[in-house]
């Protein structure tokens, strides 16, 4: 391996990270909770490089192949991915010189697939999100690369203590407000990095957080934290970037005080809703956030308790035009949208 190839591609991702701001914390605008003493907040992860949440995973999923010595120069990173962890991957690939190949469901939206390919990388398409796996170990031995593996080293890659990792970010952004230690965080889960960065977190600082995981409908997630059967498969979510067909590496259990299963309709529903609210588009996982947002301020309220619930807005919904915007694939693919959106909006 050469050492000073390596260590010139860490110095160019700690120079891009220099470079980067910190994502924005937003206040939702519902004064109807905030009379009730709950206030919602959402830390606006649209906002990196590459549009999303996935920008902090690349990064340090980069930095921790570097620094094992598994990514040499000139070799081919490839990673399976719905999405947006391939658009940020690609981005530090092509940062590094590197070629990029992106393993995904043939039904990843195509505003993914052409910001992938905007980034330099290209697409390897199955047929079933299942098949990413396997195929992504095989392309990649074919082509001498190296498998990123987001599933497996995403708990692993980040630093959960600290160093300006999204936990900590949350709670320094939050100093200034009248609730500032969050009572729930609510995140999503597609490798499980997120909420084990977060749960790790409020564990080392002692506070008395908790974490809830919103899990879409057809996820396997809740069943396992349920269960903790490590065997168990579910038919995988319609939403993307969040919930697993299969327990993944990445996702502990043990971190997490809540799961929460929300519809397809719900998480889309929501999505509008909140798009609405904030005068611009948000992609659907931030819907399936704000569901799970919503129910945990209900029981809040009805306990007659105050604080603040935190999650995340995870992408922009620019991303979704064709697929989750559009009336009639999401009908067809979703559910009965417009009638939870309404409901959310009553919610609000």
């Amino acid at each position: 391996m050469s050492s000073s190839w390596t260590h010139h591609a860490i110095s160019l991702i700690e120079a891009d990270y220099c470079r980067s701001a910190d994502t924005h914390l937003i206040a939702l605008p519902l004064p109807a909770w905030a009379a009730q003493g709950i206030d919602f907040y959402l830390k606006d992860e649209s906002t990196h490089p590459t549009g999303s949440l996935k920008h902090r995973l690349a990064r340090s999923l980069f930095l921790y192949a570097l620094c094992n010595g598994w990514l040499r120069e000139g070799m081919t990173v490839v990673e399976s991915s719905s999405g947006s962890t391939a658009v940020s991957e690609a981005y530090f690939a092509r940062l590094l010189g590197l070629p990029f190949v992106a393993v995904m469901p043939r039904s990843t939206s195509p505003e993914k697939v052409a910001l992938i390919r905007f980034q330099g990388g290209d697409c390897h398409f199955v047929d079933h999100a299942g098949e990413v796996y396997a195929a992504a170990q095989t392309l990649a031995q074919e082509r001498g690369g190296h498998y990123m593996d987001q599933f497996t080293y995403a708990e692993r890659a980040t630093d959960w203590r600290g160093n300006n990792n999204i936990a900590q970010s949350m709670f320094e952004q939050m100093g200034c407000e009248r609730h500032p230690v969050p009572r729930w965080i609510v995140v999503g889960a597609g490798t499980g990095g997120t909420s084990a960065t977060i749960g790790r977190f409020l564990r080392y600082k002692r506070h008395p957080t908790q974490l809830c995981v919103a899990d879409p409908e057809g996820s396997v997630f809740a069943a396992y934290h349920a269960s903790g059967d490590a065997s168990l498969t579910a038919p995988g979510s319609r939403i993307e970037g969040i919930g697993r067909p299969r327990v993944e590496p990445s996702f502990i259990p043990s971190l997490v005080d809540r799961m929460s299963v929300v519809g397809n309709a719900d998480s889309v529903g929501a999505m509008l809703a909140l798009s609405e609210l904030l005068g611009r588009p948000v992609g659907p996982s931030t819907g399936t956030n704000l569901v799970a947002m919503l129910s945990l301020a209900e029981e809040m309220r009805q306990r007659g308790e105050s604080g603040s619930v935190l999650s995340l807005l995870c992408d922009s919904g620019e991303r979704y035009r064709g697929t989750y915007f559009c009336a009639d694939w999401a009908q067809a693919n979703c559910g009965e949208v417009e009638t939870s959106r309404q409901r959310i909006v009553r919610c609000f």
